[in-house]
């Protein structure tokens, strides 16, 4: 419990003292516990102090996780020395009933379909010299009515007295900024969530890029990042249409041309190579080029890796960019791969730490039994480094074995009429803290 108390003890300046004191009863009991991580359950597991009213009155109390998460990193995780990325991802926690704030059907990679449920969108701070992934922020998406209530497209009937668009522009039209675009109401809130991350973290780090995955590889997810002062690193559709800048001369009068040749991905030209190397029977190669998408407002930075079977000579490709025209493509191959570094978050947040066990049904429990998920994914990381010397390959799985065997060992000594002498206790600590554990340490702290 002291080494609880001391790792979060940094939290005073943004915690209230009762909200502390709650929540020093909790992270134990979260540790500790087996089964699903609900209010009930970490009320069962918690010492004194810790009923099931003082973990009601907590996740219905207004907490800035934001900021909770910000100074729990900067006090224990951040190397002031490190690059640092700002990663961003939607996760779906699947629900059932109809009384859960925000429920509706939301597009689940793992099921590869929508399925009923609520969505967060977070972000983290990713550290590319330990290369992991701190989450610090985790909103609710939540469709507009107008999304809900649109009718389901239908299909086309044909009209044949209809008259046909005739070819080229229409008479008047003005061409647009591309710049100036209009964002959706989902793409305003990840902006906003940007803007207030930036505030929060300005006076200590200044990230540079913000890795998103490739469903914002678009121009208005580009725009929504530069308007941040960030640049962007995402992915394009393996069909994107690309082209070369024009080289060729220019028309004394009218617009400037600058589209060029558009880009075979079968035949790119050897100028532009960069890698080429063949491992496992895997020809591998790296383009990097400065291309332009006719959705896109400015030139893009565009790296393409190119994979080919040599012994079933199938071929495939994905086409990365980035709005840093100097950024370098060994670079920006290593910032998109860090990118999947924020999966493993909301992989040990829903397999440890309740973000797919909790129960709550209004808006401010559903957020907070959220956040205290993706805080405990940053506390179990502060925790580990202090077993790691001892054990290299330490896991989450024997961090919660060792602190269930402490409560255990705590519990029995209690019951025993007399207390046994401490060479006897250190043994047995250093037994059942064991038991449970994939990886064991031989000194238990």
């Amino acid at each position: 419990m002291a080494d609880i108390i001391a790792v979060l003890q940094c939290l005073d300046q943004c915690l209230s003292k009762t909200t502390l004191r709650q929540l020093t009863c909790m992270v134990p009991a979260m540790l500790a516990m087996s089964g699903r991580v609900t209010m009930l359950g970490i009320s069962r597991w918690t010492d004194k102090g810790g009923s099931y009213r003082t973990v009601q009155r907590f996740f219905n109390t207004v907490i800035a996780w934001s900021k909770v998460q910000w100074y729990f990193i900067r006090h224990h995780l951040l190397d002031p020395e490190d690059t640092i990325l700002i990663a961003g991802d939607e996760t779906v926690v699947t629900k059932s009933g109809h009384k859960t704030y925000g429920l509706d059907r939301f597009f689940s990679s793992l099921y590869g379909k929508p399925v009923p449920g609520i969505a967060f969108f977070g972000l983290s701070l990713i550290s590319v010299k330990h290369r992991v992934s701190h989450p610090v922020m985790m909103e609710q998406v939540i469709k507009p009515e107008a999304e809900k209530q649109k009718p389901k497209p239908s299909k086309p009937v044909k009209k044949q007295d209809s008259k046909k668009r005739p070819p080229g522009r229409p008479k008047g039209s003005k061409n647009k900024n591309r710049r100036d675009v209009e964002l959706s109401p989902y793409l305003l809130q990840i902006q906003s969530m940007l803007q207030s991350l930036l505030r929060l973290v300005g006076a200590d780090i200044q990230p540079i890029y913000c890795v998103l995955d490739g469903a914002f590889g678009h121009n208005y997810a580009l725009q929504m990042v530069r308007q941040c002062s960030l640049h962007l690193i995402s992915k394009l559709r393996c069909d994107a249409a690309l082209y070369f800048p024009y080289q060729g001369p220019q028309k004394k009068f009218g617009p400037r041309r600058k589209y060029g040749d558009k880009l075979n991905y079968a035949r790119i030209p050897d100028q532009y190579l960069k890698v080429s190397c063949v491992e496992d029977a895997i020809h591998t190669r790296i383009y990097q080029m400065l291309m332009w998408h006719k959705l896109f407002a400015d030139p893009l930075n565009v790296v393409i890796i190119v994979k080919t079977n040599l012994k079933t000579r199938a071929r495939a490709h994905i086409v990365l960019f980035s709005s840093d025209l100097d950024l370098a493509y060994d670079q920006l191959i290593d910032y998109y791969r860090l990118r999947f570094q924020i999966e493993f978050n909301f992989r040990d947040a829903k397999q440890f730490w309740g973000l797919e066990d909790f129960m709550n049904v209004k808006p401010i429990p559903v957020y907070n039994g959220a956040n205290l998920a993706m805080f405990m994914v940053n506390v179990s990381k502060a925790l580990i480094r202090h077993f790691r010397p001892a054990c290299p390959f330490f896991s989450v799985n024997d961090l919660k074995a060792h602190f269930r065997g402490r409560k255990y060992v705590v519990e029995t000594l209690k019951l025993l009429p007399q207390k046994p002498e401490p060479i006897s206790i250190d043994q047995l600590f250093a037994q059942i803290l064991t038991i449970g554990s994939v990886n064991a340490i031989s000194n238990s702290s």
